[in-house]
């Protein structure tokens, strides 16, 4: 069963490109990056989506 992303594999993809994980999603897949990078994605994903946001 394939599970629902929240983002985009085009987003996750150019997340990991600026963060610099990149290279290790592309030679070993996503299970081998860090908890600690996964969460810097995740916090720049929620950056992302708020200044997607317009301000009230």
């Amino acid at each position: 069963m394939a599970s629902r992303g929240m983002m985009s594999e085009k987003l996750k993809m150019e997340i990991a490109k600026e963060l610099g994980v990149y290279d290790t999603v592309r030679t070993a897949g996503w299970g081998d990056v860090t908890s600690r990078d996964c969460g810097n994605m995740v916090r720049k994903a929620i950056e992302i989506a708020e200044r997607s946001i317009p301000k009230q």
